[in-house]
């Protein structure tokens, strides 16, 4: 347990944030696949990315850190070799259903596993197009709980209409479909992050998207590159936020990811008043667009958030909810079901912690309803092992009239492992 107390002044300073998770995930996936040498530079060492690079090793893929980067020898697509052991993904989502659309297309047997949390979540939104592909998997509720079983083989390409809003559902059918007989599409309910997309392509490989459509061949080659893994907005938001509500605050972020599928949160600042302003990195090269994001303290209003919006901020809408206990007027979020799948039920989690240190926030069907502004009192809180729900209950203390305890914040380390470390640098 944590004793976090309330910042005495405005928060000032720079902060660098660590590399994007959902980018450093896919560089050591594609780098594994890919032929020849990949370079990985800014990546994220954080817990979930750490379990990615141990799958990967079991499948005999040499990774090694040099300095701040990584290098990683693709073993192609048929040089991948069948673990002797089992896949445990930790607490990683994007590792165990990306990992999936992988393993289908591979001639061997493997066995993927994770954390409780893991356990707990649906797989068969990943399972069910892969079988249709051909793929051959088995698990707890007929496929839909790991630990996952996956006998994979030759795959065939599948025209799949998407019903739920997911980018690693997306992932999981482009990287199968990369190994699949023909040219497989994948539509979109609403665009979801284009990480995946934007990988093939900087791996040399094809892909057409158009209209909330993504389609790929089969039998494509990748070739080893250099990515470098920009800032990651995610975590950027949390201190975005907490410069939002503590009087006097003045931070900024420089190299931060500014791909639009990941901006939500800058739309809905900037919907609420709040005084941000971004200058974009210009130079060529760039896979993912990035810059630098400055932000004061300054009165907030109330807003809605809700339909195409939500993909795009879905991992913020904690420290949103937040945002809004004070904020002036009433906050809505909604069409915000997927939260239920998280790492834990994250529209439940944040209104009863927040409700925990005062603030007037209810619970809806698929979101929530805060009114502001509320003052925040003090008391014990509790990540429930979720990175973001750690992450926001520490911005909070920073305007708690009392010291907040908070529980299980070693949670925070699965995507921020300097987090209170960048918190100490700004406070004075």
């Amino acid at each position: 347990m944590l004793k976090l107390q309330a910042a005495r002044s405005g928060l000032k300073g720079t902060i660098k944030v660590p590399g994007d998770k959902s980018i450093s995930h896919r560089s050591i996936m594609f780098a594994a696949v890919a032929e020849g040498r990949t370079t990985i530079e800014n990546f994220l060492y954080g817990v979930d990315c750490l379990s990615t690079i141990d799958c990967f090793r079991k499948m005999g893929v040499s990774i090694v850190q040099n300095g701040s980067s990584l290098a990683v020898d693709g073993k192609g697509w048929g040089g991948l070799q069948e673990p002797k052991s089992v896949l445990d993904a930790g607490n990683s989502g994007t590792t165990t259903r990306l990992m999936l659309g992988i393993l289908a297309g591979r001639p061997f047997h493997s066995v993927i596993i994770g954390d409780d949390s893991i356990a707990k979540r649906p797989m068969n939104r990943v399972t069910k197009p892969l079988a249709m592909m051909g793929a051959e998997i088995d698990g707890r509720d007929h496929g839909n709980l790991t630990p996952l079983a996956i006998r994979g083989g030759a795959l065939h390409a599948i025209d799949y209409k998407m019903p739920v809003e997911s980018a690693q559902v997306k992932s999981a059918i482009l990287l199968a479909g990369l190994q699949a007989e023909g040219v497989t599409k994948v539509h979109e309910l609403q665009e979801t992050r284009d990480h995946t997309e934007r990988m093939i392509r900087r791996f040399g490989g094809e892909i057409h998207t158009s209209g909330g459509t993504a389609e790929v061949e089969g039998g494509q080659t990748l070739h080893g590159t250099v990515v470098n893994v920009p800032g990651d907005i995610s975590s950027a938001a949390f201190f975005i936020a907490a410069a939002c509500i503590v009087p006097g605050s003045e931070l900024v972020f420089p190299g931060v990811g500014l791909n639009p599928t990941r901006t939500g949160i800058i739309e809905v600042l900037q919907k609420m008043g709040a005084d941000i302003e971004i200058l974009e990195d210009r130079a060529g090269g760039q896979f993912e667009p990035k810059g630098t994001i400055a932000v004061k303290y300054g009165a907030l209003a109330g807003t809605e958030i809700g339909g195409s919006l939500i993909p795009r901020l879905i991992d913020e809408i904690p420290v949103i909810a937040l945002l809004a206990t004070q904020a002036q007027g009433k906050t809505i979020i909604k069409d915000a079901g997927e939260l239920k799948v998280k790492e834990t039920n994250r529209i439940d989690t944040v209104v009863n912690e927040l409700k925990k240190l005062g603030a007037n926030i209810e619970a809806t069907e698929d979101g929530m309803i805060i009114e502001g502004p509320v003052p925040l009192t003090g008391g014990t809180a509790d990540s429930h092992g979720d990175h973001r729900i750690g992450m926001m209950l520490a911005v909070a203390s920073l305007i708690s009239r009392g010291p907040i305890y908070l529980e299980n914040e070693g949670a925070i380390n699965v995507s921020y492992p300097g987090f209170f470390d960048s918190l100490k640098s700004i406070m004075h």
